[in-house]
């Protein structure tokens, strides 16, 4: 029997129970007979495979693989995970660093099937890593089944403070920020920007970006932006916004309140 996580209602009000029960329910979802199987069956295999085909061939594995990344939504697209895979990242021109999406440059770069040298998955260690990945973004993906305000706030706590302490100038980090899709809605909900802006001028969009959030948050910083004093009240303004567009929490004072704030 696997366990559902779950929030009673939407908005603001949501992201407070689910902070308040998180450990409880990753708890609960750890202990799933399905995610057990599907764990036990990478560990005990994972350290067989040592290039990019046989992965994609095994879809048990993949589903662990790109779970532990969320690209679940791209099991069936073998072709593309496979090249991505097989190119690397050390070639500015690899597939993985062309697309817009960055998570499938860190999936190449955890896997390292593409550098010449000895497969990451073969290491000792490799297998603890994808499986600890995995089972914190299969919580936030059945999460997500129910409620995907919560699933992007979770994946943004995470990723977003991953990326403020990352390397990079600022520019850099919010054209990561502006590629990886789950973080660009938060960022987009959270200031409030129109589903259209995204059809502006790549240097355009970071103009805008940055202003509105230094207007909102006090900064543009991502360095701040994903330090607990910002992404805090950020990520309450996220899952406030949310919830109010949805019909979640309409009639929810703190919602409101929060947002007059700002």
């Amino acid at each position: 029997m696997t366990f559902q996580p779950f929030v009673p209602t939407g908005g603001l009000t949501g992201w407070r129970f689910l902070q308040s029960t998180l450990d409880a329910q990753r708890a609960a979802h750890a202990n799933g007979a399905a995610q057990k199987r599907d764990l036990n069956y990478f560990r005990e295999t994972i350290g067989t495979v040592s290039t990019a085909a046989e992965l994609v061939a095994d879809r048990r594995l993949l589903t662990v693989a790109l779970g532990a990344f969320g690209l679940d939504d791209d099991i069936d697209a073998k072709f593309l995970i496979r090249k991505v895979l097989e190119e690397g990242t050390d070639n500015p021109e690899a597939l993985a660093n062309r697309l817009s999406d960055k998570r499938y440059r860190d999936l190449s770069r955890a896997f390292e099937f593409g550098g010449g040298g000895v497969p990451a998955s073969v290491l000792p260690g490799f297998a603890a890593r994808i499986e600890a990945r995995y089972s914190e973004r299969s919580f936030e993906a059945d999460l997500g089944n129910s409620d995907e305000t919560m699933r992007l706030a979770l994946n943004a706590r995470r990723e977003l403070a991953a990326l403020a302490d990352g390397e990079g100038s600022n520019r850099t980090k919010w054209f990561t920020l502006m590629g990886t899709p789950p973080l660009r809605k938060v960022m987009e909900t959270a200031l409030n920007l129109p589903t259209a802006f995204a059809t502006l001028p790549i240097d355009r969009q970071l103009e805008d970006f940055t202003e509105r959030a230094r207007t909102i948050f006090g900064t543009d910083e991502i360095a701040e932006l994903g330090q607990p004093a910002v992404l805090d009240p950020l990520l309450d303004r996220f899952t406030a916004m949310a919830g109010l567009a949805d019909g979640a929490g309409v009639a929810s004072s703190p919602a409101l309140v929060l947002l007059r704030g700002f």
